[in-house]
């Protein structure tokens, strides 16, 4: 008998998004309605009434103020009843109930904190979403043209770990935060998301706090996950969602600190 998941999504000017996903949850049979918790993080934009309208079931929390997706994690993993949750952005669907299976690998091995999933582009695609930790070296690449050609080329895939997903469940630095399960247990240990990241890098940090607390990250091609994402921060260099996350990437390394090159491997 798989092990019940609690869910968290946190919506913010995306509730048609976040219907969909809810959705998938409910006709997959991966969630009990009750046990899925939408938080609103204070969109401003009537998507609670919209969320209401569709009658979903789940639990909705509405946050008084936007404080980031982190504080709006906080608040739905607070409501979270099952040892496990699984922790997804609006942006995303599963088409598959493969997710049930995820306790076994919990239940194997129990230091394991964080299982990040398999993303897929709607068109089957690979999106990579378990990373090794960055260096200098790393973000220069994937933010210039030097990344796409010889040397650069083959750091970028390194950091990338695209050549670990041929096998079972693999250990990684940190995944995306777009849709990944937790132990409870872990988020509770490291005191959840660092809210003084109010948007990107906070998936790197968490993942970060559980590797230092002895709890391990890890990642598994056994368990795809659709993501329909709407990049913003790479679209322009002057536009708000770039500006987001150059803070937050100074923060993250006045915090952790930032190699020059990449660590050498086992």
């Amino acid at each position: 008998m798989s092990e019940p998941l609690s869910v968290v999504i946190v919506n913010y000017r995306t509730p048609d998004l976040t219907i969909k996903c809810v959705r998938s949850l409910l006709t997959q049979g991966i969630a009990a309605p009750e046990d899925i918790i939408v938080v609103e993080n204070a969109s401003g934009d009537g998507s609670r009434r919209v969320i209401d309208a569709a009658q979903l079931g789940c639990m909705l929390i509405q946050a008084d103020c936007n404080r980031g997706y982190g504080a709006g994690l906080n608040l739905g993993m607070a409501q979270a009843r099952h040892a496990l949750v699984l922790c997804l952005n609006p942006d995303t669907y599963f088409e598959n109930a493969d997710v049930l299976g995820v306790g076994v690998a919990f239940d194997a091995n129990s230091r394991l904190g964080l299982l990040g999933l398999d993303l897929r582009d709607p068109d089957g695609s690979r999106q990579f979403s378990a990373r090794r930790d960055y260096s200098l070296i790393d973000i220069i690449l994937r933010r210039s043209w030097l990344g796409r050609f010889g040397p650069g080329y083959r750091l970028v895939q390194r950091h990338l770990m695209t050549d670990s997903w041929g096998g079972g469940i693999f250990s990684a630095d940190w995944v995306l935060g777009t849709g990944f399960v937790i132990r409870r247990a872990a988020f509770v240990a490291i005191n959840g998301m660092d809210t003084r990241f109010f948007l990107y890098m906070e998936d790197v940090d968490l993942c970060v706090r559980l590797r230092q607390a002895g709890w391990r990250v890890a990642a598994t091609p056994a368990i795809q996950l659709t993501h329909d994402h709407q990049r913003a921060s790479g679209q322009r260099l002057l536009s708000r969602a770039a500006w987001l996350h150059l803070k937050s990437l100074s923060r993250f390394i006045r915090q952790h600190s930032l190699p020059l090159l990449p660590r050498r491997l086992p």
